[in-house]
């Protein structure tokens, strides 16, 4: 399903998910930025691949017996392409054009995947292609197919070429389709995200200088491109669309660090592009942040979320900055969302030079978020219980402990038209949202929206032209400046 022509079927659903927002505070209240000229960062320089595969030799899969029909499976050939040139030392792994059915790849330290122009990777459609493999998803580690392109624990790795990977996810959306339809009538909403195992993809799981470049990437089954426990990771020039099913993020950046993402052009049904960082107490165990992400150059156009930060925040996330975006007929523009299970934090963010056309709610803050998908409770005299609803079962304790703190944001130079509600906010009374900086920011919308439970929130040259309604309405806040309005 898309979201561009925002019919009110569309709409109602999408609404559906929002529920009531609930956010939070901190002790801290000033950003630790190190700026430089250009108010931006000083880390911003080091993130992204360092360095890229530089062998010379050439692999042909076709010479492994790779065959470009639809009717053959070729995994076996290209992955014997693939560990071949791994052997040698590394080099680059091509394929001659056409489409080749594959089903799980495991790329190698200094390989380089050449998907040129003219070639397909078409996702197999038979599960058993997908070898069950120990990964997180979602917030939580545990058993789960492998992703069609993987690069797990390699380092200095390269997919690029301009060709298109295409998951033909359809098969795992109808079975998450289905399973929903049996769960949540049981209480079992939480559950079926988890238990229906849908194919990611690309996956990148604890390694390091790796570059995915120049791609279209298509109908996943899962997640699109995820990037987890990695770090110096360049994400650029992806073309992701035809992602019609649920939970199909274009990039979901998870605990991982020194990312780059840009020049993409997003159209997903889910989350565009997405910071994570583990989900209640088993996120809380692992404990690794989500940092030093630079986010720029980047167009989105369907999705629920332009920009996300969360629901997974137990790690926490911290040091982004999100610089020359451009958000289309999105749902929600910049997303906070987390749970009062997660924990972890969000701070020492700058958003700054976006324009956002036609998004319904530009800013959102939802630390509530779900309550049927995030809160989480066994059915009674159980038996066998699975590992998986183990840990999605483990109370956070003490209750404290689950609440996230959302500090620190700048968000500056924004220009939005044709919005429905431009805030929509609420913290908690306990743990407000605390110092979020507004500069620069004109906003053209149906309703000014609400803020609820914030405090020392800063509004300069802030303007809002709002065609109906009041104008914004502020409670439970402390210090919390107003903008300007504009009616016609």
């Amino acid at each position: 399903m898309k979201i561009k022509a925002c019919s009110p079927a569309r709409i109602f659903i999408f609404y559906c998910a929002i529920l009531s927002f609930i956010a939070v505070p901190s002790a801290q209240a000033k950003s630790t930025f190190t700026k430089h000229d250009d108010a931006l960062p000083t880390w911003i320089t080091e993130v992204g691949a360092r360095h890229s595969p530089t062998g010379t030799r050439i692999f042909s899969a076709n010479s492994y017996s790779a065959v470009a029909d639809q009717n053959k499976n070729s995994t076996t050939a290209i992955q014997k392409a693939i560990d071949a040139c791994a052997r040698a030392g590394g080099g680059t792994v091509t394929l001659k054009p056409g489409t080749y059915v594959t089903g799980a790849l495991f790329l190698k330290s200094n390989v380089h995947l050449r998907i040129d122009s003219g070639v397909t990777l078409l996702g197999s459609q038979e599960d058993a292609d997908y070898p069950l493999i120990w990964t997180r998803v979602a917030g939580v580690e545990m058993n789960w197919p492998a992703g069609l392109i993987n690069i797990n624990d390699q380092h200095n790795v390269a997919v690029s070429g301009g060709g298109m990977i295409d998951g033909r996810g359809e098969k795992w959306w109808n079975r998450y389709r289905d399973l929903r339809t049996d769960y949540d009538p049981r209480g079992l909403r939480w559950a079926a995200d988890y238990d229906c195992q849908r194919v990611r993809l690309l996956v990148i799981w604890k390694s390091d200088d790796v570059t995915i470049k120049n791609l279209s990437l298509k109908r996943s089954g899962f997640w699109t491109t995820q990037v987890v426990y990695s770090n110096h990771v360049t994400v650029d020039g992806l073309k992701i669309s035809d992602n019609g099913g649920p939970s199909t993020d274009g990039v979901d950046i998870d605990s991982s660090s020194y990312v780059l993402v840009q020049n993409c052009d997003i159209d997903a049904y889910d989350d565009d592009i997405c910071l994570k960082a583990g989900r209640d107490a088993d996120g809380l165990r692992v404990s690794l942040p989500t940092e030093y992400v630079l986010i720029k150059n980047n167009i989105a156009h369907a999705g629920a979320g332009f920009i996300t930060f969360g629901s997974e925040t137990s790690g926490g996330i911290r040091k982004v900055v999100v610089d020359h975006n451009r958000g289309i007929d999105t749902f929600e523009g910049i997303r906070f969302k987390s749970a009062k299970t997660r924990g972890g934090f969000v701070e020492d963010v700058l958003i700054r030079d976006l324009t956002m056309d036609g998004v319904f709610l530009p800013f959102t803050f939802n630390l509530n978020w779900n309550p049927s998908y995030s809160y989480t409770l066994l059915p009674k005299d159980m038996k066998n219980i699975p590992a998986s609803w183990i840990a999605l079962t483990t109370p956070v304790t003490p209750p404290e402990r689950g609440l996230c703190e959302f500090r620190n944001i700048t968000i500056e130079n924004v220009n939005i038209t044709g919005a429905r509600k431009i805030f929509s906010a609420e913290g908690l009374r306990e743990r407000p949202i605390t110092d979020v900086r507004w500069i620069n920011i004109s906003a053209q919308g149906r309703m000014a929206g609400t803020i609820k439970y914030a405090r020392d929130w800063t509004m300069k040259n802030v303007r809002l032209k709002i065609l109906e309604g009041d104008d914004l309405r502020i409670s439970g806040s402390d210090n919390v400046e107003t903008p300007e309005f504009v009616r016609p």
